[in-house]
């Protein structure tokens, strides 16, 4: 089994030790090696330890959790966010593939990240992809404008994309299908469910149990025998009933705004 050396940050002094007792009663493979209050205290434990896996509280005075983010970016560290809930943060750190804990922190989640981070870290997942992830988690929640790219869990791996870059998703039992653009496809082993709380939503609708569709690539749309789509890239998907009303909504309101932009 490998051992994680770990650091905790956490302002708050029961949140810390709390999750110090819960990895040490659930998870043996974690090796604690320092416990921080703050991001300047963080700092100095990385640059002390090689760490495997920080555990990072977003909510700080002064300097947020994110204000850590470029430190972990020199090391091969995995971080796990524990906080408490955030619709915007927590949608950017779901579109990064980058592992949360809602506060107060469940134990069977707690055992399930720390094995997932171990599975990683045996695997030598990467170092340019966590960064990447990193970085885009970073941009991401300095602009507050929506997210721009997604990190894919394909495999043993990652792969990042643009959200630009996106055709339309397919459902396929518990995985999802990205097509993109250049004929290309991605097979991610989550629910469509997942995607669409994080996509855009001025831009990417859900016509379907089984499809999430770019409004920017449908091409033509027929409703002669049910309503019917044609993405650019040719392919043609049905809208359901109940989805048409909202589909047509949004597709005013984003036309609207494509208007105005020209």
């Amino acid at each position: 089994m490998a051992t994680l050396n770990t650091i905790i940050v956490d302002d708050e002094e029961f949140a810390r030790s709390s999750l110090y007792f819960l990895l040490q009663e659930n998870c043996p493979q974690v090796n604690i090696c320092g416990i921080a209050k703050s991001v300047s205290e963080a700092r100095i434990l990385l640059q002390q330890y090689e760490i495997d896996l920080v555990f990072l509280d977003i909510a700080m005075p002064g300097e947020n959790g994110f204000s850590l983010i470029p430190y972990i970016e020199n090391t091969n560290a995995t971080v796990i966010f524990t906080t408490a809930y955030d619709q915007y943060a927590l949608k950017a750190i779901k579109a990064n593939a980058i592992d949360y804990l809602l506060k107060p922190i469940d134990i069977d989640e707690l055992v399930e990240a720390v094995q997932k981070a171990a599975k990683q870290h045996l695997l030598k997942t990467n170092a340019s992809v966590k960064t990447g992830s990193l970085k885009n988690l970073e941009t991401d929640l300095k602009d507050q404008k929506g997210i721009n790219r997604l990190t894919l869990p394909i495999g043993q791996g990652y792969r990042v994309v643009d959200v630009d870059d996106i055709i339309h998703i397919e459902a396929d039992s518990n995985y999802s299908i990205f097509h993109l653009k250049n004929a290309e496809k991605a097979t991610v082993s989550k629910v469509l469910k997942d995607y669409e709380e994080i996509l855009p939503e001025d831009r990417f609708v859900r016509i379907h149990k089984s499809s999430i569709v770019n409004l920017k690539y449908v091409k033509e749309y027929s409703n002669k025998t049910g309503l019917l789509l044609l993405l650019i890239n040719g392919e043609r998907i049905a809208v359901s009933r109940r989805r048409t009303s909202d589909f047509f909504d949004k597709l005013k309101l984003y036309a609207a705004s494509q208007n105005e932009k020209s």
